[in-house]
């Protein structure tokens, strides 16, 4: 539940990157460079693979440089949720976050004037918008206490990096970069990179907690571009645990609350009618999705944003990012993938 909540603050247009190549892009500033022992990738690796840290809080910090416009801040179209959608990817946003293993999580997300909150407490679950004083409870279907959810977990630089060391293959060469301090933390650097260079995705660097092997902040290139396509790091953080105050929640006066329920998960994945699958061309970083939707809706088409952001290419429109690139054909698929729009193009052709 929690990771939805930050899917709706982190880049919209970072999902199918996920999806195509495995991997999530995002860097942070860091300090200067420290002296810690020497250590071979691989021991690195089981460092971060061996790394117990439940509970924490601190500060994260996303800033993005996908190669998109800025919103207008007035005129049609500038208060809606699309807009602040876009928002999310063209602009620097702010996190607190706290975490007392896998069902104690709050996320406060500042927004300009306004602030999110998304709290997790055992079978009990809270989002709260300031912005129009709204709230929804939600009820967790209870799990067993060794068994952790990341689809409810706390989206950090430890989760994301867990997903990406988790797709390191003979595509990709894993090298050591220059030690360096994070958060006030001494941290070594592990850096993925490439081996294609049919991708958009230059390199990506997790720092690594040189004590605790907690990666405190994810850096993806993109390639050709100087600066960090996609940030997400801690500024601050304290390995102590939250006080258990800190994952309560009671609405403030006067707020709308809406109750909500989530069915259990069922106990054996079943098989979708009516929604087929989307099926992948390539291995790695240049891996593409295909997925048949039919005809993009009229509600999207007619959006002013969806002129904005996309650009008419032969057989559909296709949106173009430092690091993803989606095509939209005239005959209903969508292909995505951190590659360039020509290699879409040249799979759908296929």
């Amino acid at each position: 539940m929690l990771t939805r909540a930050w899917l709706r603050w982190l880049p919209a247009v970072a999902v199918p990157a996920v999806i195509a190549a495995g991997a999530v892009i995002i860097p942070m500033q860091a300090g200067a460079a420290v002296n810690l022992p020497a250590r071979t990738p691989s021991e690195l690796l089981a460092l971060v693979a061996n790394s117990k840290v439940e509970a924490f809080s601190g500060t994260v910090e996303q800033t993005s440089n996908l190669g998109l416009p800025q919103l207008p801040t007035t005129g049609p179209g500038s208060d809606s949720s699309d807009a602040s959608i876009l928002d999310l990817v063209t602009a620097s946003h702010t996190a607190r976050v706290y975490a007392d293993g896998p069902t104690k999580q709050r996320v406060q997300v500042m927004d300009s004037l306004a602030e999110r909150d998304a709290i997790r407490n055992g079978t009990d679950a809270w989002l709260y918008q300031s912005k129009d004083n709204s709230a929804t409870h939600i009820t967790v279907p209870a799990k067993s206490a060794n068994e952790p959810s990341t689809q409810d977990g706390v989206v950090t630089p430890a989760e994301i990096a867990d997903k990406l060391l988790a797709k390191i293959d003979p595509s990709t060469t894993v090298t050591l970069g220059d030690n360096q301090s994070v958060a006030g933390r001494n941290a070594y650097e592990l850096v993925l990179t490439p081996k294609t260079s049919a991708t958009l995705v230059g390199s990506v660097a997790i720092a690594v907690d040189a004590e605790t092997g907690l990666p405190l902040q994810v850096v993806v290139d993109a390639r050709g571009q100087h600066d960090p396509a996609f940030t997400v790091g801690f500024t601050s953080i304290d390995l102590a645990t939250p006080s258990a105050s800190m994952f309560t929640f009671t609405p403030p006066a006067g707020a709308t609350v809406k109750q909500q329920a989530l069915p259990k998960a069922p106990t054996a994945p079943k098989q979708e009618s009516g929604h087929p699958k989307p099926t992948v061309t390539g291995t790695g970083w240049d891996a593409v999705v295909e997925l048949t939707v039919g005809s993009v809706p009229a509600s999207v088409t007619s959006n002013p944003l969806y002129g904005e952001l996309t650009t008419p290419v032969a057989g559909g429109r296709a949106l173009s990012t430092s690091l993803v690139s989606v095509l939209l054909t005239d005959d209903g698929r969508v292909f995505a993938g951190a590659v360039p729009v020509s290699r879409l193009e040249a799979v759908a052709a296929q």
